[in-house]
């Protein structure tokens, strides 16, 4: 509900119908708020991370390691938004959205229900864990760091894997292009 009390209804910009917890690859990218560059910059072509950029590349890579039902490839955290690809590989005891379970820890029972390990469930951890780690950090309590949503593209086959592969290393060099780099007036 806004400040007015007028109550603005969300709508999701996933796949109508699509099981996101099924086995697949996505191309994700998940921009801070507000656009705000908090990952550090690009010299010379290349991300420099600074503390807070660290802290969404190692949880990138923890992710991996602590979910059994995704497969984390190449990914870049940029000043102000990641991209990378995220493949759900299943896992045993897997539920899809026509089997829901009930509520579990990143998305308590409600509308819209977001099964666990699916694709949304994994990003709201993932923006769950950086938004605590920085904000405790910077002694920032409530501060978001993270736009609500993020994007997401099926990744359907091999050619279209390599050419999102070919865009995320070269994103960095790409900067100056970028749509979310505000610093170069593009937008």
């Amino acid at each position: 509900m806004t400040g007015n009390g007028i109550r603005h209804k969300r709508h999701s910009i996933r796949l109508q119908g699509y099981d996101y917890t099924q086995q697949g690859m996505y191309f994700v990218t998940i921009v801070t708020h507000q656009r705000e560059c908090l990952f550090g910059d690009i010299q010379d072509g290349v991300m420099r991370l600074n503390e807070l950029g660290k802290i969404a590349n190692s949880e990138w890579h923890r992710s991996g390691e602590i979910r059994a039902e995704i497969k984390l490839d190449i990914f870049v955290v940029m000043p102000n938004h990641l991209h990378g690809i995220v493949i759900i590989v299943g896992a045993h005891g897997h539920v899809g959205a026509h089997g829901h379970v009930g509520a579990h820890g990143r998305a308590p029972l409600r509308t819209p229900y977001r099964p666990p390990k699916s694709l949304g469930s994994f990003i709201a951890g993932y923006k769950s864990v950086v938004t605590k780690c920085i904000n405790q950090m910077r002694d920032t309590p409530a501060i978001p760091v993270w736009q609500r949503n993020y994007q997401e593209r099926i990744i359907r086959n091999e050619k279209e894997l390599t050419r999102i592969r070919e865009y995320i290393s070269n994103n960095p060099a790409q900067w100056t292009l970028d749509k979310e780099n505000q610093t170069t007036g593009y937008l």
